[in-house]
């Protein structure tokens, strides 16, 4: 009879042994799978903070380029206008020596003025206050040589107006200088490179086709 007991005893401790290690096995799995489902829902969660943060950064540099390309589009033409503004001086005062029509360059200047005025006060709203400053100085000259050129036509052949159109040029030419420096704070502000001499030939004084 004892040897029935130890028999089964040992065959309840075989038993209880195996459930045993099935139920650790089992523990052991259960365990590395909430492990790897607790990786797989950090690893998405990082990825998904990358993919907003990429995707943050990536309207954040489209806001930059469209900025930048909103004040390029705004240099030119504020460029282009004050360069015809000035050319249209340089005609006028020709023609009140004689040398062109009075009336058609008068026109000319007049709507060469209001173009530039436009290109300005756009460029007030967005153009950064570094080179509104140098943009405002040629404004003033450009605007300086526009009343003398009227105060001149009012004078009629005064000689003293004669005179004063002969040295009407040296007036141009602080002009084309303060274009140039104009034109030099935009292309800093763009971050153009330029190896080429900024002090490029702008005397337009002649008169456009």
């Amino acid at each position: 009879m004892g040897e029935q007991w130890i028999a089964l005893v040992v065959a309840g401790v075989g038993v209880v042994g195996t459930l045993g290690a099935a139920l650790l096995t089992q523990s052991r799995a259960d365990r590395s799978k909430r492990l790897e489902l607790r990786a797989a829902t950090e690893q998405q969660r990082v990825e998904r903070l990358h993919a907003e943060a990429v995707r943050v950064a990536e309207r954040a540099e489209q806001r930059v380029r469209e900025r930048i390309e909103l004040r390029r589009g705004c240099y030119i033409t504020l460029n282009t206008a004050a360069r015809h503004y000035l050319t249209a001086q340089v005609n006028l005062s020709h023609a009140l020596r004689g040398q062109g029509d009075v009336e058609s360059c008068l026109q000319e200047l007049e709507e060469r003025r209001i173009s530039f005025r436009a290109a300005y006060a756009e460029a007030q709203m967005i153009v950064p206050d570094a080179v509104l400053t140098d943009v405002g100085r040629a404004s003033r000259r450009l605007n300086g040589g526009y009343g003398t050129l009227k105060r001149l036509m009012a004078a009629g052949g005064d000689p003293a107006t004669q005179s004063e159109l002969a040295s009407f040029g040296e007036f141009v030419d602080g002009g084309w200088a303060l274009l140039t420096v104009m034109r030099g704070a935009m292309r800093r502000d763009l971050a153009i490179e330029d190896d080429a001499d900024e002090a490029e030939d702008d005397g337009e004084g002649v008169r456009q086709g």
